[in-house]
């Protein structure tokens, strides 16, 4: 039976005392860090120079940290007090890694970071080990940790532990340990009430531990991520990206704004159809007759519904389920899946199927507190529906059932987001030009391959056309970039707001011309000058006259109606924002677009010194903090603050 106690130094003590000489531990990405023992740890070995430290993980989440008393340190901290908590246990090593504070005998090695927060962390860059997610277990072995850390829950009554929010690594780690002929490293996990319980395959015996801590009350929040609001961009790549899905197929989709558009998108296809199309007739006249939307997707409510099969569950998959888009079952009996297959299934394998299939399948899960409440409460049959995997399971067809996957990931759509796309289908998904890390490599690279390896799977990656630079637009279709993630040879579809590109299985010129195609207007003709130049577009070519609709104008235009009427709302899976924080939200955005440059900063004061007073200002002011400024900084951000929000006012 495992050791247990209750004190996070105490744990730590217990390893320390275990280990000699230099540590090596690994711990799970997210939400499966033991935050409370890893502190404890940290703080011992931190001023311990004769116990040098490496951890390895991924992903260490830490609540954003409001600097100075601006505007966004004014809406910052009240949010972050409120959504996070005022206890909660904040990493100490990623607080010292961020800012190139962590002593010299202490590495911490991530193979995926907190979108954007590491890029001026010299530590974090130089720490930072490429990797595909489903390669992390044998590096970690070739580490040979001396013990491994997780955050579990349990459940009253049971002598089983779940893994919980990340199955993803712990077990595929173990036997990549064991496959090297090392020793088994000693296994600690800390137990959170807070954490759902998930079963099936993500639980184990409480004796797979060496050490189980049990940190006494108050327990904090878990780490909640903050919903973001979506704009037309966003909705109108969810849109376009919502009518490549087949009924009765296989769902993946990634994090963040388009990926919340995408799941909004699917949810108003099945429940509320007519409207649905509505929205796409005026995004686009002639998409349901786009050859891939008649050929790979459709425009149709589920009628067999969905299975979802992401290396992250979300928000998205919440919204899909409650709404029936997700419930297709699958089940892990070969000889009745090739029954279901071939049509020759008896009554009694649906019966079966409906008992013991599972309808959603994930290696880890990250969201809202909401959607940690929905996880808590879910009926048993829906419980039992969903199974956390081995990332191994999840993210490849290959070292496991590969005939059983097969079946049951038909029809495939793996959806994940990039930050740039080259005119010859390369993108560019982790990393900048100069080599600096903004997230990692994640699992884009395993669903990329894995939609080349089934017969009807496709890859669709999914980007924002412009992007905001110190308040100048640029490009996200480039001619050539210094680093991608994912190859030329391995094109298939992209999607921004202007459309789709199909590019999989054609020549470089018909590719360039897709990318063209859903080029902003204003950078269509240096791109294909460019094109022209390197001998991959006629000489002769001319842009067709309905490129130029790809405009911002346009598409806002196009959408307006539904924006207005609620088919497309800011927040279309829940917000943990107040609506004054929402109107604040989107006037401090505002504000950050038009003061990036010098002009527009000068041009955007200027304004803010002629504007008047509005009716429902003070509760803004006074939820900001400015509604008695105590000098010329913030009576100039009350001002600044004013202008906006009379810019951004909605009726």
């Amino acid at each position: 039976m495992p050791h247990h106690v209750t004190d996070p130094d105490a744990a730590a003590a217990w390893l320390l005392a275990r280990v000699e000489g230099p540590l090596r531990i690994a711990a799970p990405l997210a939400l499966g860090k033991p935050h409370r023992l890893l502190n404890a740890l940290y703080a011992r070995v931190g001023v311990d120079p004769s116990r040098p430290l490496q951890l390895y993980t991924a992903l260490s989440l830490d609540p954003p940290h409001a600097v100075g008393d601006g505007l966004e340190a004014r809406f910052l901290r009240p949010f972050v007090a409120r959504h996070f908590g005022a206890d909660f246990p904040r990493l100490a090593y990623a607080r010292d890694m961020a800012r190139d504070a962590l002593p010299a005998h202490v590495q911490v090695e991530e193979f995926y970071m907190q979108s954007g927060a590491l890029l001026g962390s010299s530590q974090a860059q130089r720490a930072y080990t490429s990797l595909n997610y489903t390669h992390v277990a044998a590096a970690l072995a070739q580490r040979a940790p001396h013990a491994i850390v997780q955050k579990v829950a349990r459940r009253e009554g049971s002598t089983r532990l779940s893994l919980s929010c990340n199955n993803d690594l712990t077990q595929d780690t173990i036997d990549a340990v064991i496959a090297r002929g090392l020793p088994r490293p000693l296994l600690i996990a800390e137990i959170d009430p807070e954490l759902p319980w998930l079963g099936g395959s993500a639980t184990v015996d409480a004796a797979y531990f060496d050490l189980v801590l049990s940190p006494p009350g108050p327990y904090p929040k878990l780490f909640g991520l903050p919903r973001q609001p979506v704009n037309d961009a966003e909705y109108a790549i969810g849109l376009y990206a919502s009518t490549l899905v087949r009924d009765g197929g296989t769902l993946q989709i990634g994090i963040g704004a388009l990926a919340d558009a995408l799941s909004h998108a699917l949810v108003l296809r099945h429940t509320d159809n007519a409207r649905y199309r509505r929205v796409l007739h005026a995004l686009d006249p002639t998409l349901a007759e786009h050859p891939l939307v008649r050929g790979i997707g459709g425009l149709e409510p589920f009628e067999t519904g969905l299975y979802g099969c992401s290396e992250m569950l979300n928000e998205g998959f919440r919204k899909l389920v409650q709404s029936g888009v997700i419930r297709r079952k699958v089940h892990d009996d070969l000889a009745l899946m090739q029954r279901l297959a071939n049509g020759s299934a008896y009554t009694a394998d649906h019966a079966r199927l409906a008992e013991e299939g599972e309808y959603l399948h994930g290696a880890f899960y990250l969201g809202s507190p909401e959607f940690y409440d929905w996880l808590r409460h879910l009926p048993a049959d829906a419980c039992r529906a969903i199974g956390m995997r081995r990332i191994s399971e999840i993210n490849q067809l290959y070292g496991g059932d590969e005939t059983l996957q097969r079946l049951q990931r038909r029809q495939a759509r793996f959806f994940n987001s990039c930050m740039m796309a080259t005119a010859l289908g390369a993108a560019v998904s982790d990393a900048l030009e100069d080599g600096r890390v903004v997230s990692g490599v994640g699992g884009q690279y395993n669903f990329v391959a894995m939609a080349h390896a089934l017969p009807d799977a496709r890859s669709v990656l999914m980007f924002r056309a412009v992007r905001d630079d110190a308040g100048i637009a640029r490009c996200n279709v480039r001619w050539n970039y210094g680093h991608t993630t994912i190859p030329r040879h391995l094109r298939d579809i992209f999607i921004n707001e202007y459309g789709i590109a199909d590019l999989r299985g054609i020549t470089d010129e018909d590719c360039v011309v897709a990318m063209a195609g859903i080029t902003d207007a204003a950078f269509q003709a240096p791109l294909l000058q460019q094109a022209k130049r390197a001998k991959k577009l006629a000489a002769g070519f001319v842009a067709p006259a309905h490129w130029q609709r790809n405009r911002a104008a346009v598409l806002s235009a196009a959408l307006a109606p539904f924006r207005r009427d609620g088919s497309l709302p800011d927040y279309p899976l829940g917000s943990d924002f107040t609506p004054v924080e929402q109107d604040l939200l989107r006037a401090l955005q505002w504000l950050k677009g038009n003061t990036g440059s010098t002009g527009g900063k000068l041009r955007t004061v200027l304004a803010a010194l002629r504007q008047r007073r509005g009716d429902n200002d003070a509760m803004y002011l006074q939820r900001m903090g400015l509604e008695r400024p105590d000098g010329l900084a913030s009576w100039l951000d009350t001002r600044l603050l004013r202008l906006a929000l009379a810019r951004t006012a909605r009726a």
